[in-house]
């Protein structure tokens, strides 16, 4: 076994930076866990009309429907199998915003053709994005979301372009200071940039094996559907 990145990155997995190989080495290969703990210097959105939505996701932990600066940021990155007995690693990203945190949630699985990373949004996983994931020459890592689907019961649809949002993560490591840096952009075709966030973070790791996964951290709904 080894860790989903590293699967459906191949070879390229190597030209990451080290710190960076080792946080996408969780899973349950390593045994480990990541946290990392830090602060987002920004946390944007784009025109008005686009906070209703992100409000309506926001009440799934889906994005996050306020914006801020220095805001304090935790984000958990814990493996586990899931119902279905695929090795599955959160992404829970929580923001301490003044009036309460919130929230951005995703748990993330191989495909099905083991070439890119599976993303599941939201508490409920009614939202799943293909992943690509990429070494920069720098050794920093790109992902760059592919197609949305929508999925609710028997529904299964494609989510269209003109209405969705297509994501860039960037995440690098910074020798320097010996944290994290991530940038989070989300655009729409038509329309522009939606939502954001940029900022910094350290990581620390656990053993998964005697630690689990605490209460809350898995969603409350496991979607088969690839």
């Amino acid at each position: 076994m080894t860790s989903i990145f590293r699967a459906a990155m191949g070879g390229a997995f190597e030209r990451l930076h080290p710190q960076l190989r080792r946080r996408f080495s969780v899973g349950l290969d390593s045994g480990e866990a990541c946290t990392g703990h830090g602060v987002m210097d920004r946390i944007w959105h784009g025109p008005a009309f686009v906070k209703p939505f992100l409000a309506l996701g926001g009440s799934r932990n889906i994005l996050v429907p306020r914006t801020g600066r220095d805001v304090p940021f935790t984000i958990e990155n814990v493996p586990y199998a899931d119902s279905h007995g695929r090795e599955t690693v959160t992404f829970v990203r929580t923001f301490a915003l003044p009036g309460g945190p919130r929230r951005f949630d995703a748990t993330m699985v191989l495909g099905p053709e083991g070439d890119r990373v599976l993303d599941y949004l939201g508490t409920h996983q009614h939202l799943a994005s293909d992943l690509h994931l990429s070494a920069e020459p720098d050794g920093s890592l790109l992902i760059r979301s592919g197609e949305h689907r929508f999925r609710e019961g028997p529904v299964d649809v494609r989510v269209p372009g003109l209405i969705g949002g297509d994501a860039e993560v960037r995440e690098s490591y910074d020798d320097a200071t010996g944290r994290f840096r991530i940038r989070v952009r989300v655009t729409n075709r038509r329309f522009g940039p939606l939502f954001g966030y940029e900022g910094s973070f350290t990581a620390h790791y656990s053993d998964v094996r005697s630690r689990g996964v605490r209460a809350g951290l898995r969603p409350v709904r496991e979607e088969i559907r690839a």
